[in-house]
């Protein structure tokens, strides 16, 4: 079973596929898939990271108190 990425990973992966719309390996008929993809990453970091910004708040309220 393999391990659940970090959002820094996934901050990579992300990169490196943004990142093929401007390399050489570009190509028309694989955009749309290749955008989707990038958008589905995207969707997923962004949640993620409301995930650990709620963390955050939950952590800052027990110190408040």
């Amino acid at each position: 079973m393999s391990e659940a990425k970090t959002i820094n990973q996934k901050i990579k992966d992300l990169d490196d596929k943004t990142g093929w719309f401007y390399s050489d390996e570009f190509t028309l008929d694989q955009s749309a898939k290749k955008y989707k993809e990038a958008i589905d990453l995207a969707k997923d970091i962004q949640k993620d990271l409301e995930g650990l910004k709620n963390e955050v708040e939950v952590l800052s309220e027990d110190f408040t108190k």
